[in-house]
């Protein structure tokens, strides 16, 4: 009789989540659905195409947390006792209550770990209950879990701060591959400098530090132009930065875009600025190096480390607007120069991919 695998995954249904979900469970249906039975609780089957999984589909995971802290807590701990399996993995943050013999969380929200102001909690509410209570849902169950999944080493160190047991922490960063076909588009010539910040409008993002700093070289003359990709409608604090600095002809609003249209402009663009105080995994930061971009990037953690091994990047104080556009003007002048940055190996337990992470969880 075959052991049992399960994934759940019930409130994961777009962006960097979704893909991880599908690389993970295309994995297991390519590589061990010979000696494994797997089953994975989706909060949608029409977004996974798989032949040797059994999707079980839980389309009201998402109504609201009483709905999600019941499947976890309670839901959960029953289809266990069911199916009886030996490795369970969840793969957005919360450890449910399961019987298993390996238990298994993927963590990706590094929101509790980010000292949120005041001004930030009232421009997106949203994301100031998620850091004052996200580490509450993290702390439950966690130190049941044998082992408990990262994508970076900063968050790992930031995980040992709360694990009271001996959870080992796997980190597992995500593999981004672009593929040449992407990258070929017929680049504009232009005197212009062009610098590009692709992200959504969360406070976290620091759309402010670029924008202030764009307004202190507009009152020189030189000739750039910052494309971000906000249209000022999307949220209270999208509204603001438009009103704030609409009034600056050399910010360009472009609004939402497609990969494809973002691609495009990484090409033609002459920087990237990553002004960005929090993330998980910066995944423009991997795009604009496959791009070999010129980047200009917040000196923190999280940044150094997706970043890696690359010469073309300069780092600067992502609270100093100032510093950021005396950047910005020497890559305008073609004055700059790069700190570059060199990643030092990360400690094991570490999953390059799923093949080792599965082979970690697993052994």
């Amino acid at each position: 009789m075959k052991r049992i695998i399960v994934i759940s995954a019930i409130n994961i249904f777009e962006g960097g989540a979704l893909s991880i979900l599908k690389d993970c469970l295309n994995y297991l249906d390519e590589n061990m659905s010979e000696n494994y039975s797997i089953f994975s609780f989706v909060h949608n089957t029409s977004l996974l195409n798989v032949k040797n999984i059994t999707l079980i589909e839980v389309p009201k995971s998402r109504r609201s947390y009483i709905y999600r802290l019941y499947y976890e807590y309670i839901w959960f701990y029953y289809e266990s006792r069911k199916l009886q399996p030996y490795l369970w993995l969840s793969l957005h943050d919360i450890t449910p209550n399961v019987k298993a013999n390996i238990r298994s969380v993927y963590c990706h929200n590094p929101s509790p770990f980010y000292k949120i102001s005041i001004k930030e909690f009232l421009l997106e509410p949203s994301f100031g209950f998620f850091n004052l209570f996200y580490i509450l849902l993290y702390k439950i169950n966690l130190n049941k879990n044998r082992y408990v999944v990262v994508q970076q080493n900063w968050l790992r160190d930031s995980f040992m701060n709360i694990l009271n047991s001996r959870a080992e922490i796997i980190v597992a960063p995500p593999n981004i591959t672009i593929s040449e076909s992407q990258k070929v588009c017929k680049k504009e010539t232009s005197k212009k400098t062009i610098f590009f910040f692709p992200s959504l409008p969360r406070v976290f993002k620091n759309f402010e530090c670029l924008c202030d700093a764009s307004k202190l070289l507009s009152e020189e003359n030189l000739d750039f132009e910052v494309h971000i990709t906000i249209s000022g409608n999307e949220n209270k604090y999208a509204k603001q930065l438009f009103k704030k600095y609409c009034g600056v002809s050399q910010i360009k609003f472009l609004g939402l875009l497609s990969r494809e249209e973002v691609f495009t402009i990484y090409q033609q663009c002459d920087a990237i600025v990553f002004p960005s105080k929090l993330e998980t995994f910066g995944l423009p930061i991997t795009e604009a190096k496959a791009f070999n971009k010129s980047i200009l990037l917040a000196d923190l953690p999280y940044a150094h480390e997706t970043i890696g091994n690359y010469s073309k990047v300069s780092f600067f104080d992502p609270n100093s607007s100032k510093q950021l556009a005396k950047l910005m003007k020497a890559k305008i002048t073609n004055e700059i120069v790069c700190d570059g940055n060199s990643l030092s190996p990360i400690p094991a337990p570490l999953g390059n991919n799923w093949a080792e992470v599965f082979n970690l969880l697993l052994k």
